[in-house]
C-alpha cells in the first residue's frame, strides 16, 4: 500500500479545492490537439508562428521631452518588458520587467516616468503603475482589487499628476480621479452616485477642469452638461443615445472659452466635425465632413497653439487630409519618401522636432522610422515582423455589392496566390466582432496572410451596422443581429463565388466575439453554405450573454436590447429565440471548433459550455480549446500560437481532405 506524505494531500487538496471557471471536463486535451495541428501539412514557406510570434521589439514612443527612446522588446520566455534607450549616449535599461501577468498598455506620464497597466488573466480589472525610466520607483497606483482603471486625460501641462476613472465606490459606474504618478495619492473630482442615471463620460480640458459631462438617462437618453459659470454645470443637450455628439477637444487658440471642437451627426447622416459654443448651444462653423463616410478625428499642434494639422477618415483606405502648411510639408516629404505605403504619425515629441512613422500596407506589416523635422531625414528603426516578405504577402482588395434587398456592402477579399491563375480556392468567411460601430479595415491581417499562404481566401464583410458608413446605415442594422446582418455575409460569399474567385463547396467561418456568435448563427441558419466553423469566445445564447455581462455594463443594458434584442417584448423573445443557435443545434450538420478564454468578463464561457455540451449530447465531435490565463481572446503569444495551429490543422481537414 502507498502511504501519501502529508505535502501529497494537500496538493490534492488544493487541486480539489481551486475551482476552474465553467465545466473543465469538456475541454479537449492537448494531445488532440496537436495530433489536429499535425494536419496541417504543405511545403510552407511560412510558420503560424512566423503570422503570429509577437515581434521582437515593438510599441516604440519618445519620451515627450525627445530624450529617450521606450519600447518592448521579447525574451526567450515570450515576456514583453518595456526597455528605454538614451538617445544621447545609447545607454539602454530595462525599466519595466513582464512577470506572469501581462502588461497591456504602457505610456510617457512625462520625461522621467512611465506608466503601465496589467489585470489579472483577462479579466480588465486594469490596475495602474508607474516606474521612473531607469526602472526605479516602481509604484502600482490603483491597488483595488476587483476595480478597473481608465486613463482620461494625460495632463500635459502638469507633469506630475494625471486624470483616471475608477468604479470605486461602486463596480457599476465610473468616477473621475487626479492621480499623482509619483505616489499614487488620488484626489476625486467628482461624483457618479446615481447609478440609475449615471455620468457616462467626462470632459476635462487641459488644465484638468472638468468642463462638462454627459448623464445617461433613463437607460437610453444622453444630456450633455456644460460649465456655464464655475462649479455650475447646466444642462445644455437632450439626445437620443444613437446621436454622435461628442467632444473632441476645447479650441484653446480661440478667445471665446466656451469653444470646442465636435464630432456630430445631428445635422447629417455622416459624422462631421464642427466648431460648437457650448454655452450658446450652437454651431459656428461646420469644419469638416465627406459625403461617403464617416470623419474619424482630427489632430491638433500643442506647440503651434493647438492648430489644426490634419483631418482622417476612413474609407476603403485610410485617408489624411492635411490642413496646417507645417503638417502638409510633413505629409508631402512623408509621402515620397514612402510611395505606394500608407503611414501613421505614431509619435512626436513637444517641440515636434522628432516624429515617429509606421510605414504600413495590406503586403507590410510595419516598419518604424525616425524623421528628423530639423534635419528633414529618415532612420530606419525597426521591421517589426523582417521574416514575412512583402512580395510572398497577397493583396488586400476592396469589394463592394447590392444585397439582396437593395442595399450597397462593402468589404475586402484577401486572395491567394493560386486565385491568381484562375483555380476556385476554399475561403474563410471572417465576420468582425462587435458588432454595432466597429468595421474591417484595409491593412495588414496576420490572420488573411496566413489563410492566404495555406491557399484559403478570407472574406471581410462591412454588414449592416457595421461604423463609419453613417448613420442609416448603422442603425438599419439595429433589431436584425443574426438576420439581415447574417444576410449581407451570406450576399458577400455569394458575390465572391459568382466572380468565379471561390469553390463554392469550400467555404467556411470563422470570427471572434460577435464573428463567434455569426459562425454558430451561420452553422444553424444556413447549415448547407459551409464546410465548417471556427467559433472564437462568440454569443451562443442570447438571453444568457444578456445575463452575464460585466456590471459596468449594466447601465448600457437598455441599449444592448435597442441593438440586440429585448425579452420583454414577446416578438423580440421569440426572435431571440429563432436567432439564438443554442437552441437549433440539430440544425449544425457541419463540424465546429470552439475556442473560449476562461476569464472573459463579455462573453461568458457559459456560452461556450453550452453549445459544446449540447452538440456533444448529440454524438458530434466539437474540439474545445479554454485557456485559464486568458480572457476575451488570447493575448499571450504561446496560446494565439496554438489556437491557430489547430485552427489550420482544423481547416486543413475540413476543407482539403
Amino acid at each position: 500500500m502507498t502511504v501519501k506524505s502529508k505535502t501529497d494531500k494537500d496538493s490534492e487538496q488544493n487541486i480539489k479545492e481551486q475551482k476552474l471557471p465553467g465545466k473543465p471536463e469538456l475541454v479537449t486535451s492537448e494531445e488532440k490537439f496537436k495530433a489536429l495541428a499535425a494536419l496541417d501539412e504543405g511545403e510552407y514557406a511560412y510558420s503560424v508562428s512566423d503570422y503570429f510570434a509577437r515581434p521582437k521589439a515593438s510599441a516604440f514612443q519618445f519620451s515627450p521631452d525627445g530624450k529617450y527612446l521606450s519600447y518592448r522588446e521579447k525574451d526567450e520566455n515570450n515576456k514583453r518588458h518595456i526597455y528605454v534607450k538614451d538617445l544621447e549616449t545609447g545607454t539602454i535599461t530595462k525599466a519595466v520587467e513582464e512577470g506572469e501577468e501581462l502588461v497591456r498598455a504602457y505610456a510617457w506620464a512625462n520625461s522621467e516616468r512611465l506608466i503601465f497597466m496589467m489585470d489579472k488573466g483577462g479579466d480588465e480589472n486594469y490596475h495602474l503603475f508607474a516606474a521612473n525610466a531607469d526602472g526605479k520607483d516602481q509604484k502600482e497606483l490603483t491597488p483595488f482589487e476587483g476595480v478597473k482603471a481608465q486613463m482620461i486625460n494625460e495632463l500635459k501641462e502638469d507633469k506630475d499628476h494625471m486624470i483616471i476613472s475608477l468604479n470605486k465606490n461602486d463596480a457599476q459606474v465610473f468616477e473621475p480621479y487626479k492621480i499623482n504618478v509619483n505616489t499614487g495619492e488620488l484626489t476625486q473630482l467628482y461624483t457618479n452616485e446615481d447609478p440609475e442615471n449615471p455620468i457616462m463620460g467626462y470632459d476635462f480640458d487641459k488644465d484638468g477642469n472638468l468642463r462638462g459631462f454627459t448623464r445617461l438617462r433613463e437607460g437610453i437618453l444622453n444630456d450633455l452638461y456644460y460649465e456655464t459659470s464655475p462649479g455650475n454645470y447646466e444642462k445644455v443637450k437632450s439626445l437620443d443615445w444613437k446621436d454622435t455628439f461628442g467632444i473632441i477637444g476645447f479650441n484653446y487658440s480661440s478667445e471665446n472659452p466656451y469653444e470646442a471642437y465636435m464630432i456630430s451627426n445631428l445635422d447629417s447622416d455622416k459624422a462631421e466635425i464642427v466648431r460648437y459654443d457650448l454655452k450658446k448651444d450652437v454651431v459656428l462653423e461646420k469644419v469638416f465632413s465627406t459625403e461617403e463616410y464617416d470623419v474619424k478625428g482630427m489632430s491638433r499642434s500643442r506647440k503651434r497653439n493647438y492648430e489644426i494639422d490634419y483631418f482622417v477618415y476612413e474609407g476603403e483606405k485610410r485617408v489624411v487630409i492635411p490642413v496646417s502648411n507645417t503638417y502638409k510639408v510633413w505629409h508631402e516629404r512623408i509621402q515620397n519618401e514612402f510611395k505606394g505605403y500608407q503611414y501613421r504619425i505614431a509619435d512626436i515629441t513637444d517641440e515636434e522636432d522628432k516624429l515617429l512613422i509606421l510605414v504600413q500596407s495590406d503586403q507590410l506589416y510595419g516598419t518604424y522610422y525616425a524623421y528628423d523635422t530639423q534635419q528633414d531625414s529618415f532612420t530606419l528603426l525597426y521591421d517589426l515582423m523582417p521574416q514575412l516578405k512583402e512580395e510572398d504577402m497577397s493583396p488586400m482588395k476592396p469589394i463592394s455589392f447590392k444585397s439582396r434587398d437593395g442595399i450597397i456592402i462593402h468589404g475586402y477579399i484577401t486572395l491567394p496566390k493560386e486565385a491568381a491563375n484562375g483555380t476556385k480556392v476554399p475561403v474563410i468567411v471572417n465576420p468582425h466582432g462587435g458588432p454595432q460601430g466597429i468595421r474591417d479595415s484595409w491593412g495588414f491581417n496576420p490572420e488573411a496572410q496566413l489563410f492566404a499562404s495555406r491557399g484559403y481566401a478570407t472574406l471581410q464583410v462591412n454588414f449592416r451596422i457595421s461604423g463609419g458608413y453613417g448613420r442609416a446605415f448603422l442603425e438599419s442594422g439595429f433589431k436584425q443581429i443574426g438576420r439581415k446582418a447574417m444576410d449581407d455575409v451570406e450576399d458577400g460569399l455569394k458575390y465572391v463565388i459568382d466572380q468565379g474567385w471561390i469553390a463554392p463547396e469550400k467555404a467556411a467561418i470563422y470570427g471572434g466575439s460577435h464573428g463567434g456568435y455569426a459562425v454558430l448563427r451561420g452553422l444553424t441558419k444556413t447549415p448547407e453554405l459551409y464546410a465548417c466553423g471556427v467559433d472564437y469566445v462568440g454569443v451562443s445564447n442570447i438571453f444568457t450573454f444578456m445575463k452575464t455581462i460585466p456590471p459596468y455594463w449594466k447601465p448600457y443594458l437598455k441599449i444592448i436590447k435597442e441593438i440586440w434584442y429585448d425579452e420583454s417584448i414577446p416578438e423580440e423573445k421569440r426572435i431571440m429565440e429563432e436567432v439564438s443557435p443554442v437552441f437549433h443545434i440539430d440544425k449544425i450538420k457541419k463540424p465546429l471548433f470552439v475556442v473560449q478564454g476562461a476569464n472573459d468578463p463579455r462573453v461568458n464561457i457559459d456560452e461556450s459550455d453550452q453549445i459544446v455540451m449540447a452538440l456533444r449530447d448529440r454524438g458530434v465531435d466539437v474540439p474545445y480549446m479554454v485557456r485559464y490565463d486568458e480572457g476575451h481572446g488570447f493575448a499571450k503569444e504561446e496560446n494565439s500560437i496554438a489556437l491557430y495551429e489547430a485552427m489550420m490543422g482544423f481547416f486543413a481537414k475540413h476543407l482539403k481532405k
